[in-house]
């Protein structure tokens, strides 16, 4: 019975030898001439001596060198499948398993094609890289915005009245002997700042804050969601239980959801705007819908009378695309 046994388990380990895993169609173990309770340590003595044994640069010039090369390989790698515990846990489970072919093919791969370098190592420099992007993009459009007011005559009128009240142009003239090209740098700055601290830009170009990058958001996304889920508990509570009244700040997030507009973009618009749509009573969907239809027409009647559009509407139909015309050469 032990020996039927025993043809038995060499059946299954060389139905589970396959070529191209591990060591083909030989055992890993057999190459190195230890069974499979050896240790670590006697793996990496039978390594060492079968490799000064058949390294390359230790045969002599009129033996049969490539035997001996592909020797040495097969060598290094039933050491390198036998001295990795996962490794050699998966080749285990392959010859006692023969029959699970794709899963060791899939594990033997999976391992061989794994990225070297950590992939949360990859990530987190990618995010790195996007946030110190979106922050220089951000500071670039703000700095682009607020050279674009300090040329408006509106906020360049303000600004330089401001800096002669405090005083700020004087003492930039009073500085020693320079150049009026240097004076009039500083001047620019001046009222640069004085911009940047009075106006508060709203929408795609205001003022970059660094929360708002993606690093930031990834970090503080538990805490956004679990401030949204208790915002969310107390409307449902305050206002479908309770049923309080909304007050200015509830009635301004429903307009703004019935408009379907960010909040950036919300926030961008005027006061007093806002201040209508309150009037208007906006948060009402009813009373939305009928605001909604009379800016369209309201619209529609500007367009109509636009001379512009009327070229437009005009070209359309004369010269615009999907007209098909026959050129006479």
């Amino acid at each position: 019975i032990g020996r039927i046994w025993l043809l038995l388990s060499l059946a299954g380990q060389a139905a589970a030898l396959m070529e191209g895993l591990y060591c083909g169609r030989e055992v890993c173990y057999d190459v190195l001439g230890v069974n499979r309770d050896a240790t670590k340590a006697d793996i990496a003595r039978a390594y060492r001596q079968l490799a000064l044994k058949y390294h390359p640069d230790r045969q002599r010039p009129g033996e049969k060198n490539e035997e001996a090369h592909e020797k040495f390989l097969l060598v290094a790698t039933a050491y390198e499948t036998l001295k990795d515990e996962e490794t050699r846990k998966d080749y285990d489970y392959m010859l006692d398993h023969p029959e699970e072919h794709y899963r060791h093919y899939y594990h033997y791969y999976s391992r061989r094609l794994a990225p070297k370098v950590d992939v949360r190592l990859v990530i987190l420099i990618t995010v790195c890289a996007i946030s110190l992007f979106q922050f220089y993009s951000w500071w670039s459009s703000y700095n682009d915005a607020i050279k674009y007011l300090s040329t408006v005559p509106k906020y360049r009128i303000q600004a330089t009245e401001i800096a002669r009240q405090q005083g700020m142009l004087n003492k930039a003239k009073g500085k020693g002997r320079r150049s009026k090209e240097e004076m009039r740098q500083e001047e620019e700055e001046i009222i640069r700042d004085i911009i940047k601290n009075k106006i508060d830009i709203k929408g795609g170009y205001q003022k970059p804050r660094v929360y708002d990058i993606l690093l930031f958001q990834i970090v503080l996304f538990p805490y956004y969601l679990f401030t949204y889920v208790s915002w969310y508990l107390w409307w449902i509570y305050t206002f479908n239980i309770k049923r309080e009244e909304y007050g200015d700040a509830e009635k301004l997030y429903l307009i703004r959801k019935n408009m379907k507009m960010s909040e950036a973009q919300f926030e961008s618009l005027e006061d007093h705007r806002k201040q209508t749509f309150l009037e208007r009573q906006l948060w009402v969907r009813e009373n939305y819908e009928v605001f909604k239809r009379e800016q369209e027409e309201e619209m529609k009647q500007k367009m109509a009378s636009d001379p512009r559009w009327k070229r437009y509407r005009r070209w359309m139909k004369n010269e615009g695309p999907g007209r098909l015309t026959f050129i006479d050469d």
